[in-house]
């Protein structure tokens, strides 16, 4: 039997358990070629509701066999010893669920397909009732006392009845594995099982038939009497986008955003300029060509078929027009564009702490540029670096004596991303380092401080606006004990303010 026939026989007892069909339930396990450990576990327990003890015994030696390490398959057969009145060989089974443990103050197997928690008190509970069978009460005694250190939940109350039983030397009940909860298999594997059509059935959205049941990849047609002979003629084969048309004379480019083509090409028109060039894409390339190169050419299908596409004429080609309010190609992005777009402003993406974006106009001198930026950081513009690179150099780095010329020409479709780098200044200087000397030595408690030993030399790196207020400082700390971290902040202010 193939692992896929036995997680459906598998799923189909299971449910047949669910439904209080334990005869039918036992006999697709039992026609299971060949069970697991989990599978010999529930054939054990459906033997053991039928009170057939000695097939539940061997259904729970072969599990044991499958999965030496199965806890709950020892104490299902140690009950199964216990209801045959082999107190030794159930106590012996009761003490390997318990080693199975290993400690733990429960197993629970919901992982593996049972809803169930095998707790180390009750198999020490159980197997002090084997002891108490015996009649050696005081190993009884002992394991119980034991299973109250393992007690985890009150419901386990069992146990203190238990142990007030064995001090009278009376025989208590023992605590049973409901025989209804079964291993079950992988809910993701069942699911598996089921065969999915993916594709789904067809469904007529719109058809010319009324009330169409079709169910194919197409709805059905009209039957029409007496119809023409000869398909109809559509009016125009479109390939591409874009108007169809001729190349009529050989076109040599002067410049990058211009087209080479030949005679007896065929392009598309994207759009003509009021200067008579034509944007066209030919071979999956666009450019621009001058229009009085072209004709417009009509594909149809009796076109296509009979007469073929006409060459081109023989005659000399007409002068080449001149480009000033035409079209133009941008080079970075390969969209037309007209005259008109030139005038968008520039997208300058400043790169700083944080990034951000402003827009000035096309050409911009830098004065405009350092003047938006000085707004947009809130400091002065003398304060700001601008560069080209990631790393100022002075050949990257942009200021008044910059040619932003060459500055915009590195925008690329529109965008340009600068660096901003900046410093403090005091009155129009820039600021040197300020370095203090520790006179304290101090350990910190929390991790935002910092450690630093006696005679170390601590650079500031900022200070903050609030204004300091000596009056108001000689109150606070008149009387006090001051911390050495206390002092240290004090004597900084008394270093910057002095």
């Amino acid at each position: 039997m193939s692992f896929l026939d036995t997680l459906r026989q598998w799923d189909k007892a299971v449910t047949c358990v669910d439904r209080q069909d334990l005869p039918e339930a036992l006999s697709i396990f039992l026609s299971i070629q060949e069970p697991n450990s989990k599978i010999y576990f529930d054939i054990g327990c459906l033997h053991l509701l039928n009170e057939d003890l000695d097939a539940a015994e061997k259904a729970f030696d072969c599990s044991i066999r499958k999965d030496e390490h199965l806890a709950v398959a020892f104490f299902q057969r140690g009950m199964t010893f216990y209801k045959k009145r082999r107190f030794e060989e159930s106590l012996a089974d009761f003490q390997h669920a318990f080693r199975a443990l290993r400690g733990n103050q429960l197993i629970d197997y919901k992982a593996l397909g049972l809803r169930y928690k095998l707790y180390a008190c009750e198999v020490l509970h159980n197997m002090a009732l084997a002891q108490a069978q015996l009649g050696d009460w005081e190993k009884a005694q002992e394991n119980l006392v034991k299973a109250l250190d393992y007690k985890t939940e009150a419901k386990l109350n069992i146990i203190d009845r238990a142990l007030q039983s064995t001090l009278k030397q009376k025989p208590f009940k023992p605590v049973e594995f409901p025989s209804k909860v079964l291993f079950k298999p992988n809910k993701h594997y069942v699911a598996e099982l089921e065969k999915k059509d993916y594709l789904g059935k067809a469904k007529v959205v719109a058809s010319v038939i009324p009330q169409d049941e079709f169910s194919g990849f197409a709805p059905l047609q009209p039957q029409v009497k007496d119809g023409p002979t000869c398909p109809k003629e559509p009016e125009v084969l479109r390939a591409l986008e874009g108007e169809p048309h001729t190349v009529l004379f050989e076109f040599v480019p002067e410049t990058s955003d211009e087209l080479a083509v030949v005679p007896g090409n065929i392009v598309f028109v994207l759009q003509k300029g009021a200067d008579n060039w034509a944007s066209v894409i030919f071979n999956e390339r666009r450019g621009l060509v001058p229009y009085n190169y072209l004709e417009r050419l009509e594909i149809s299908l009796a076109s296509k078929q009979n007469e073929g596409i006409p060459r081109p004429p023989n005659r000399a080609p007409p002068t080449r027009p001149e480009r000033k309010q035409g079209l133009r190609r941008d080079d970075s992005s390969g969209n037309v564009m007209d005259a008109e777009s030139t005038n968008k402003p520039l997208i300058v993406k400043v790169r700083f702490t944080f990034t951000f974006a402003i827009s000035v106009p096309p050409g911009s001198p830098y004065e405009i540029l350092i003047e938006k930026i000085s707004n947009k950081l809130n400091l002065p513009s003398t304060a700001i670096t601008l560069s080209l690179t990631s790393e100022v150099t002075g050949q990257s780095v942009i200021n008044a004596n910059t040619e932003m010329e060459s500055v915009w020409s590195c925008a690329s479709g529109r965008h340009i991303t600068l660096w901003c780098d900046t410093k403090e200044e005091t009155d129009g200087k820039p600021q040197s380092e300020i370095h203090l000397v520790a006179l304290h030595s101090y350990e910190s408690s929390n991790p935002e401080d910092l450690n630093f030993q006696q005679g170390d030399t601590i650079t500031l790196l900022s200070r903050g606006e609030t204004p300091f207020i000596w009056p108001d400082l000689s109150q606070i700390f008149r009387n006090t004990v001051i911390c050495p971290r206390i002092l240290i902040v004090i004597h900084i202010f008394l270093f910057l303010f002095s």
